[in-house]
């Protein structure tokens, strides 16, 4: 039986420099390419054993405004403190720089930074719970 995936959309202006900080920022690995595709090129991004995926579109003869707000957030919890070092020095190391939280809960155990198109990533050292 086919396992549910979560996949999340977003559109950018320039799919190579928003897939850089996923893939290089992040560590997603390039899952799947498409090039014009009813007038969209994309990339799909994650991790293939995850059920979960991003997916950046680029619609043909279209500008897209940046995040509505900066409460559109992508939260990944690394609970074990090395990965999420290790992650926080890959951004950094690209030349990105942390960015104060809307909701001051997030400052607390993580750090968030924002992607090329404006949309923040939360990088949260805990572990999930309910």
């Amino acid at each position: 039986m086919p396992a549910n995936v979560l996949r999340v959309a977003r559109p950018t202006n320039d799919l190579d420099r928003a897939a850089r900080f996923y893939t290089q920022a992040l560590g997603f690995d390039v899952l799947a390419r498409f090039a014009n595709h009813d007038g969209f090129d994309g990339i799909v991004l994650g991790h293939a054993n995850y059920p979960w995926h991003i997916e950046l579109t680029h619609q043909h003869s279209t500008t897209v405004a940046d995040a509505p707000t900066s409460e559109h957030l992508l939260v990944i919890y690394l609970p074990v403190r090395a990965d999420w070092e290790a992650a926080v020095q890959r951004i950094r190391a690209l030349g990105i720089e942390p960015v104060r939280a809307e909701n001051p809960y997030w400052d607390r155990v993580g750090l968030t930074f924002e992607d090329p198109d404006g949309y923040r990533v939360v990088l949260q050292n805990a572990p999930w719970t309910l």
